[in-house]
């Protein structure tokens, strides 16, 4: 019996809606001219139930989003970094030290990334292609401000649903080529470390940039 709720309480931890994938009748033409990528930081959303809500002000819930979209980027570019010999990437990914002090320099706040061409954008970082996730989620993620969180929440129960999306744009034209939705619930979803393995494990899969 206890190898049994094992078993399912693993299951549950690691479970997610199948991903969905969308590609540009452009895509394969467009790749092919593809050789760096600058990875931006995630676009992230936190829904909190009402009385959670109450506990925090719009400036520490923005905060910890903020904190939260460069942790996110910061984890996918180790990703790529740690696993580069393994999937033998066709492209390479910009230093992110390299992109957030570019969009700076630009004078490009997180907040107006949203609304920036990614032709633009490329063109600024110097870059064929811009990446970006975007997570939608019903709990902050603890790295994102861990004593944020435990401050004004306390310790958080291991359920948390994620709904994240990642989006290549070409760099020449701003199309989007490829974009790739994943679901994620449970302990996967308490942290961001533990959100993109989960998270680029599934999509390596499919990621149009890995040669295996």
């Amino acid at each position: 019996m206890r190898q049994l709720l094992t078993f399912m309480t693993t299951c549950y931890l690691m479970a997610g809606c199948g991903p969905k994938i969308y590609t540009s009748t452009n895509f394969s033409n467009a790749l092919a001219k593809h050789r760096t990528v600058a990875i931006l930081p995630a676009e992230v959303t936190i829904n909190l139930r009402p009385n959670e809500a109450k506990k925090i002000s719009a400036n520490q819930l923005e905060d910890i989003m903020n904190k939260t979209a460069y942790d996110i980027q910061d984890k996918m570019y180790g990703w790529f970094l740690r696993r580069g010999d393994k999937y033998k990437y066709t492209v390479t990914f910009q230093d992110i030290n390299k992109t957030n002090a570019r969009l700076k320099d630009a004078g490009i706040k997180y907040e107006d990334l949203k609304s920036k061409d990614r032709a633009d954008l490329a063109k600024i970082l110097g870059v064929d292609a811009v990446m970006q996730a975007k997570t939608v989620s019903d709990r902050p993620m603890s790295e994102g401000a861990a004593v944020a969180i435990a401050v004004i929440f306390g310790a958080w129960g291991s359920t948390n649903r994620v709904q994240t999306t990642i989006n290549i744009h070409d760099g020449q034209n701003g199309e989007l080529l490829w974009k790739y939705d994943y679901e994620a619930s449970g302990g996967i979803g308490s942290s961001s470390t533990q959100l993109v393995d989960a998270l680029m494990r599934n999509a390596t899969k499919k990621f149009p940039y890995s040669v295996n």
